[in-house]
């Protein structure tokens, strides 16, 4: 941008500042992020379609019939995935088995350690117990909680599908500050897209190679590991977590090799350094490359976003900088 920025456009510029704390500030992240899911889900699918027809009101008939359908299919995986993690092999089990383990750990770690762990399993499950007690006000909300939340994802789903078909039938003309507006909108689409896609092929990538790790490598030396189809569920769902969602399924991994024997816990643990190594090398590349960015900024990003906002802040870090860095990219100040 070779001239100065017009009033109009410093307005945008504020206003959509001032959407994007409060979203974090009022808890709306869950809200934009599956909004703008659908709405980029939309505008890739429609495309190929809409080559074929020459109607107009057909062309916007297949984008709202799309609509439905990517809502409906993302609601049912969420659904599915929530199943599946609480079912007999899920999440429950998952955790009662680390527990077992570290129970059984005991006998062999060192004194340091152990002090800082339960005695038992029984003294585990009493100070669990004793906390729901002193905190029975806030856990009574969870389900609530839980309930509105997944109202919010579901509103902000069908408001992108309503913004992709508004987009599909065309609008009048736009007065300035709502056509700058849209046009911040659309920068920000595009840094959802680049991001989180690509932070989904690093986290299939990642999770490929954990699964030949669980499933082919450690059964063929003789040492299977148990629920190993909820780990590598796992390992993609927090996967999805730019650095901290591999920290939270590594140390599931680890904490179950360790039932196996010490050797299995280091030979996991080794393994899956080296992923962690790799995923920083793939985010340095695809994540970098799509927003020309190195990776030590999306780190500082991270860094500065999770200790304003906590774990959403983490979450919408590198989708905030691609789009702030877009914006000063476009206006030539970066």
């Amino acid at each position: 941008m070779d001239r100065p920025a017009t009033r109009i456009e410093r307005s945008a510029w504020l206003l959509a500042g001032l959407a994007l704390f409060f979203v974090l500030k009022l808890h709306l992240l869950p809200s934009l992020l599956a909004g703008l899911l659908v709405f980029e889900l939309v505008h890739i699918l429609a495309p190929p379609l809409e080559r074929h027809l020459s109607s107009r009101r057909a062309k916007i008939a297949v984008v709202l019939l799309l609509a439905v359908l990517v809502v409906a299919v993302v609601v049912a995986g969420t659904v599915l995935a929530v199943g599946f993690f609480h079912s007999g092999g899920g999440l429950t089990a998952l955790a009662q088995r680390m527990a077992d383990t570290i129970e059984d750990a005991r006998l062999w770690l060192p004194g340091w350690l152990l002090a800082m762990l339960p005695d038992s399993v029984d003294q585990m499950k009493d100070a669990t117990a004793q906390w729901l007690r002193e905190h029975a006000g806030e856990v009574g909300v969870v389900g609530k909680e839980a309930g509105i939340a997944f109202a919010h994802v579901l509103i902000g789903m069908v408001i992108g599908a309503m913004v992709a078909l508004r987009e599909a039938v065309g609008s009048d003309g736009m007065r300035p500050l709502a056509a700058a507006l849209a046009g911040r909108a659309r920068r920000l689409a595009e840094a959802f897209r680049r991001i989180v896609f690509a932070q989904v092929r690093i986290s299939a990538l990642n999770t490929a190679f954990t699964a030949i790790y669980l499933a082919v490598v450690l059964p063929l030396f003789g040492v299977p590991l148990p629920l190993t189809k909820t780990m590598i569920a796992l390992t993609f769902v927090a996967g999805l977590l730019p650095v901290i969602g591999n920290l939270i399924s590594n140390t599931v991994i680890v904490v179950v090799s360790l039932a196996q024997s010490p050797q299995v816990a280091l030979a996991s643990l080794g393994f899956l350094v080296v992923i962690h190594k790799l995923e920083y090398f793939l985010n340095a590349r695809i994540v970098g490359s799509r927003i020309s960015a190195k990776a030590w900024e999306l780190l500082l990003a991270m860094l500065a976003m999770e200790a304003a906002f906590g774990l959403p802040g983490l979450v919408a870090a590198p989708i905030y900088y691609a789009y702030v860095k877009d914006e000063l990219s476009s206006a030539g100040l970066v």
